[in-house]
């Protein structure tokens, strides 16, 4: 593409990267013949470069007056003219969406002089002056930096003076009160007032949106959801069609699915006599898009159509934005709706039973964290009482905290620790920390298309908006609902976004219905059948296999009815917790005759817990991993124990036991137990530890068959970094093998080691011709490679390092592909070389990360495990991993979007 500028009405497929999604979208809508403002499109590449070199590229200001001429001509209006004056918008349009997170400015094009022409063709002053003023207050607030509480305060003043309810109530003569003041407080606070003249309107406007992208909010939103901050955001120029024309104009949003369900029907909402801005801010609550079919049946119903169409070509949820001028209908846009994970897993499977959409298509449409939200525990309205207040039912789940009626005190507490539950009027762009902050949102005011809402859904946050007579009292922290006081700030309230209720209190919650059916329970309903069916495609399709952490019983028997085909890490270690821990501390620092005991009890102990977890697994391979813990663990605490011998000694009644432990836990102590005697290396200074847990894994294994029930055992090695380390703890296990096949007969076994040292990773192949598997802990793997304490970093400065986006996300949390990743990846192909065909899995925490899940696939890992509450989502997200992998596009719309039929258009 040679221009930076690109008219709605091009010929060609629109370039999603260039264009912005909006502007791609409003190009293909034209192709489709679908009624459209006319305008055009500066491309991300012009956004790109004033951010590279600080200046608008080279032929910018000569393109766009090329297309804002082709558009006077469409219109047959002039910007600026005093006859027939052309108004324009200015709006945001990145290659993701991004929801309200950068910056609109509308009616550009309107002065002292124009508002006056504005009013003589459309034969209404009111409707002139509302849009001057609307102008006045997005530009002082976009482009020139004015505060909106100033404006909201100004707003709030002149509606008194004239005795009105609201703005709506307020006159021509009010409204030009309130532009004049709007340009004074303008002055006021930037230095300057509109400009008089449209052509520099424009350019300062366009201008400003470039500069959203790298606003605060928009920061934070990119963070958020993984965009990248290189991409830069498109600007479309379209003229402008007006909603606030009268009783027969209108602007609304509609979804051709709701958007919090997954259901067919009218969803949507509508506002009378109003733009845009005034719909998606909430401002005013609009009413149900049904409510359009008793004010206008013709444009209903070619709204109606015209969704099927959209929904149609682009064969997922549409949410598409539209404004009625004067019983005329134009469709403003049309995006990928947000939706809420149960809609996600709802229109996915109905696409595919309707014919629109491939079972590949539906996988990729839905992710594992969307599962996971899913699986959370419900808010059990049952047990809770009358709710303190109710509005409308904007995004699902349950949650509860304290209340927060601002930004700042939503991320304070947070960082506290503590849940909060956001509270406003409404939301606005800049309520996106306090929402990140947040574990649900209530606002007064908006529907389920308001700001709040939508970006609820896309978050996942339960929210309830619109709750006719909520108040917020910001001086005195109170909230009151028809004038009755409800709650304080920082008082406990439950919210629940699927019913739209909130109540007082913390209340207990229960199972979420996919939970249910995941533990057996025979639960009817389309989202479970959705759930199920997209489950059951990933089963068929993923290459990876998926097995669980457990070290109960009960675990083991959670994993297996949630899909799990084995247990990739038994955490023996997690077996001697409380007080438990002495058996390992009289092996490592007591008497001989302690130790003999204490392996007797232990090889008992572990006998008895191997079986159970043997049994439960039902023949499924379990895998054992010998000792695990850093060596002081085990052993009392040092000052604890020092302060107990010296106060003894003050107190003339020494204790030589006592003295004598205290010295067995001074030899042994070590200035950085993360990386001293643990692991691979305890087991080769205590292979008595060794045998008896083999011993106890082989008889427990052995009670089994001999009871005619399969098992399938693994034993693992933990922290081992030379292939001679490996074979110094074989032979220990071999004993043990041998001594229980002397009096029990032989039991089958396999032995692996972890890798989780950078050393192993390097070393894998010599590794890999003495193991029989291999199994990645990437938790310890990520701490070595980074050189830090996971719990120390947490603690100090990995938060610091999100914020400043030092770091996009934590290697903990999210595994680090450059990094770790790099050496999962070398250590997978330096095993498969050394020894062709052997197992690779991944144990590690980043095993149930969904955001990591298709990374590992695609370095050919043979299996995940997980905890079991993950196992549900590592199973989706390893057959999403293998349709991507095939080529199947993602959810990215301009690929999912049908062919434009040659005729359209």
């Amino acid at each position: 593409m040679t221009s930076f500028v690109h008219s709605f009405s091009a010929p060609g497929t629109p370039d999603r990267d260039q264009l912005g999604g909006k502007g791609a979208e409003l190009a293909r809508m034209v192709q489709l013949g679908l009624p459209v403002p006319p305008g055009f499109t500066i491309t991300t590449a012009a956004c790109r470069h004033v951010f590279e070199h600080g200046t608008r590229p080279a032929g910018l200001t000569g393109d766009i007056e090329h297309h804002l001429a082709l558009l006077e001509e469409e219109t047959g209006r002039r910007l600026g003219d005093g006859e027939q004056p052309l108004l324009v918008s200015v709006r945001s349009g990145a290659a993701s969406s991004m929801p309200g997170m950068m910056d609109t400015v509308l009616d550009i094009g309107l002065n002292d002089e124009t508002v006056a022409a504005l009013a003589r063709v459309t034969g209404d002053d009111r409707f002139a002056w509302d849009c001057y003023r609307r102008l006045v207050q997005m530009f002082g607030e976009t482009v020139l930096g004015v505060p909106a509480e100033r404006f909201g305060e100004l707003v709030a003043a002149v509606v008194a003076e004239h005795g009105a309810e609201d703005l709506a109530g307020v006159g021509a003569d009010g409204l030009r009160d309130l532009v004049e003041r709007g340009d004074a407080l303008c002055r006021e606070v930037a230095g300057r007032s509109l400009p008089q003249d449209p052509r520099e309107q424009l350019d300062l406007a366009i201008d400003a949106v470039f500069a959203s992208w790298h606003g605060e909010r928009a920061r934070l939103y990119r963070s958020r959801f993984g965009i990248p901050d290189h991409l830069g955001t498109a600007v479309n120029v379209q003229a402008m069609v007006f909603g606030n024309r009268g009783a027969a104009s209108g602007s609304g949003v509609a979804f051709t699915r709701d958007p919090a369900t997954g259901d067919l029907g009218d969803y949507g909402e509508y506002l009378p006599d109003a733009q845009g801005e005034d719909v998606v801010s909430g401002t005013r609550t609009a009413v149900p898009m049904a409510r359009l079919r008793e004010l206008d049946r013709p444009t209903y119903h070619q709204l109606r159509a015209i969704m099927g169409t959209l929904e149609r070509h682009y064969r997922d949820l549409c949410d598409i934005e539209f404004t009625v001028e004067d019983g005329r209908l134009w469709i403003l846009q049309t995006r990928v709706g947000k939706r809420s994970p149960a809609a996600a897993f709802r229109i996915a499977a109905d696409l595919v039973e309707e014919g629109m959409i491939t079972e590949d298509e539906a996988l990729v449409r839905v992710s594992g964290e969307q599962l996971t939200q899913l699986m959370f525990p419900q808010l059990d309205a049952g047990s809770a009482g009358p709710p303190a207040a109710a509005g409308l039912a904007a995004s699902p789940g349950a949650a509860a905290g304290r209340v927060v009626l601002d930004n700042a005190t939503a991320v304070a507490m947070a960082a506290r620790g503590e849940d909060v539950v956001l509270v406003r009027p409404e939301t606005r762009a800049d309520d996106l920390p306090g929402m990140v902050a947040a574990r649900a949102v209530v606002t007064a005011r908006g529907g389920r298309t308001s700001h709040a809402a939508v970006v609820a859904r896309g978050m996942g946050l339960p929210a309830v908006c619109g709750i006719e007579g909520l108040e917020i009292d910001l001086t005195t922290r109170q909230v009151t609902l028809a004038g009755r006081p409800v709650f304080a700030e920082g008082d406990v309230v439950s919210v629940d976004g699927g019913t739209g209720r909130v109540y007082c209190g913390h209340h207990r919650t229960v199972p979420a219905e996919v939970t249910r059916w995941l533990e057996g329970e025979n639960v009817e309903s389309p989202l479970v059948s959705a759930v199920a069916r997209l489950l059951a495609h990933a089963d068929r399709t993923r290459r990876v296999g998926v097995r669980a952490n457990a070290e109960t019983g009960h675990d083991v028997e959670r994993a297996v009815r949630f899909g799990a085909e084995g247990v990739g890490l038994v955490r023996t270690e997690h077996m001697f917790l409380g007080d438990r821990r002495t058996y390992v501390e009289r092996v490592l620092i007591g008497s001989d005759a302690e130790r003999e005991d204490a392996l007797r009890e232990l090889h008992a102990l572990q006998r008895e817990s191997f079986a159970v977890l043997l049994a439960a697994a039902g023949g499924r391979p379990v895998t054992i991993r010998l000792l695990d813990a850093p060596f002081h663990e085990f052993l009392p605490d040092l000052t604890e124990l020092a302060v107990c011998a010296a106060t003894a000694q003050v107190r003339g009644n020494p204790n030589q036991a006592l003295e004598d432990r205290l010295a067995a836990v001074r030899r042994h102590h070590e200035e950085n137990p993360m990386t001293g005697l643990r692991g691979v290396r305890l087991s080769i200074l205590r292979p008595e530890l060794v045998v008896a847990q083999a011993s106890a894994a082989f008889e427990a294994a052995a009670d089994l068959r001999d009871r005619g029930c399969p098992c399938d055992l693994e034993l693992m090695v933990p922290l081992v970094s030379s292939a001679q380390e490996l074979a110094v703890v074989a032979r220990s296990v071999a004993q043990a093998a041998d001594d229980v096949a002397a009096r029990r007969g032989r039991v089958p076994y396999r032995l692996g080691t972890m890798v989780e040292t950078p050393r192993a990773a390097v070393t894998a192949g010599p590794l890999a011709q003495r193991a029989d598997f291999l199994s990645f802990g990437t938790n310890d793997l990520t701490q070595l490679t980074w050189g830090l304490s996971r719990d120390d970093a947490e603690r100090s400065f990995l938060p610091r390092y999100l914020d400043d986006g030092v770091l996009r996300s934590s290697p903990f949390t999210t595994i680090d592909e450059e990094g770790v990743g790099r050496l999962v990846g070398l250590a997978v192909d330096e095993a498969r070389a050394s020894r062709p065909g052997i197992p690779v899995g991944v144990c590690g925490e980043h095993a149930g990360d969904p955001a990591s899940i298709g990374f590992l696939a695609g370095l050919g890992v043979s299996y995940l495990s997980c905890s079991p509450f993950r196992v549900p989502v590592a199973r989706l997200e390893a057959g999403r991993a293998a349709v991507l992998a095939e080529g199947c596009p993602a959810d990215r719309f301009d690929e999912l979007a049908a062919p434009i039929p040659a005729t359209a258009g």
